[in-house]
């Protein structure tokens, strides 16, 4: 554990991802799946493009000229390891779009002990880690087309990341981050019930299901999920891009501009679920936004507010939405950041018991290993109770830790 003098409390990094090792499904699907099911092979790139919110990569044959990188390959779907998967350890400079092997990753990224080692140098004690593979809400197998071996990695993923990722190796410090099958409702609850009760306090979503082709959370096709969620205290958490689709402005707009337009989703999305009637359905429903930021949220409750009081009757929600938006956020909703000191300068506009910390390791965003000194610079202004909240304490209530910060395992923390 970190031994840092330092005041800042220990972090709770409530979005970090995982590399998922070469052998998850390989090593836990029924042996006539192995052949389609995911699997690494290592090859040339013959051409990779990342624009206007779209990642294009082609991949040559074996013995090919190019960079050679190691692949994802599934059904039809050939997707390579890229540096921005796993960007820590390299200067900005560095950080390209390109293919990689393992061997090339920080190792963190994808071995339970180095990642606790590379926690430990960044003040970080536990975290809950997003998928890269499945994509960030197991979009990958909603995609596919036998949805009988898309559930059978659904499943394999939240046993390796339940018993593995997460099992005695990680000592608690790693906080599960179950995915469902998006493809069926009541698949969905039977995963997460499934989950929660091996201790699992959170379940990935997508934050426009319309971009995946599927409901959206005005209907009530998603109910059973929901249902679930509310009963066993499972939250819901949707990081961008797990509706497929980053925000951009036109088909050749640079990635940069998609980059500083990131949270634009999760503000689509808050509003969505602020307006759909379903926290007043099912009034034990949390949310959370993973890597969306906070300094936009003051001003699309403003909004929101103005337009439920002044335009509810034509607007389609007067008969399900009884509440101002503001209310139900601050009882169902949590933003996350891990750089935002506009949104902690207005943090009275936002609530404190809304806000949640994150360092975004391995990504090319990520704080680390600096996430304490960019906190402390950012947070400064503030009372130490209040930091103490947004950097652990609110994260521990939500995802049913310890009062130590810890997963407690299997059977513990108990639905709320």
């Amino acid at each position: 554990m970190d031994t840092h003098d330092s005041s800042f409390p220990l972090i709770i990094s409530v979005d970090d991802h995982t590399v998922e090792p070469a052998t998850v499904w390989q090593d836990r699907l029924p042996e006539k799946y192995r052949g389609v099911g995911p699997r690494i092979v290592r090859a040339p790139v013959k051409e990779m493009t990342f624009l206007g919110g779209r990642f294009r990569p082609v991949m040559g044959q074996p013995g090919d000229d190019g960079p050679v990188g190691d692949w994802w390959v599934y059904e039809d779907l050939r997707r390579p390891l890229t540096r921005l998967d796993t960007a820590v350890g390299y200067s900005r400079d560095e950080i390209k779009l390109e293919v990689i092997t393992y061997e090339q990753m920080r190792p963190g990224s994808y071995d339970v002990p180095a990642r606790l080692a590379d926690m430990d140098v960044n003040h970080v004690q536990s975290a809950l880690c997003f998928p890269t593979f499945p994509r960030f809400c197991g979009q990958t197998f909603t995609e596919a087309k036998d949805h009988e071996l898309g559930l059978l990695c659904v499943r394999a993923y939240n046993d390796w990341m339940l018993e593995e990722w997460c099992g005695p190796e990680a000592h608690g410090r790693l906080i599960p981050l179950p995915l469902i099958p998006l493809w069926d409702a009541e698949l969905a609850a039977a995963e997460v019930r499934r989950n929660a009760a091996r201790g699992a306090r959170a379940v990935a979503f997508s934050e426009i299901p319309p971009y995946l082709g599927l409901p959206s959370i005005h209907t009530d096709g998603w109910d059973p999920f929901l249902v679930a969620c509310a009963e066993t205290g499972t939250v819901v958490a949707m990081h961008i891009g797990s509706s497929s689709r980053m925000p951009s402005t036109s088909a050749d707009a640079p990635p940069a501009v998609g980059s500083t337009i990131t949270y634009a989703n999760c503000c689509f999305s808050m509003v969505d679920w602020l307006m759909s009637g379903k926290f007043e359905q099912f009034p034990g429903l949390k949310v959370m936004y993973a890597e969306g930021q906070i300094g936009w949220i003051p001003y699309i409750l403003e909004r929101a507010d103005v337009v439920w009081e002044e335009n509810r009757a034509w607007g389609g929600v007067a008969d399900k939405v009884h509440r101002p938006p503001s209310e139900l956020f601050a009882e169902h909703v949590y933003g996350c950041f891990f750089d935002d000191a506009f949104g902690l300068r207005n943090l009275d506009s936002i609530g404190v018991g809304n806000v949640l910390y994150e360092t975004d390791y391995p990504h090319s965003d990520s704080t680390w290993p600096k996430s304490r000194e960019v906190g402390e610079a950012q947070m400064g202004h503030l009372e130490p109770e209040v930091v103490e909240r947004i950097v652990r304490g609110n994260a521990i209530e939500l995802l049913g830790l310890t009062d130590e910060g810890l997963w407690p395992g299997p059977g513990g923390g108990g639905a709320r």
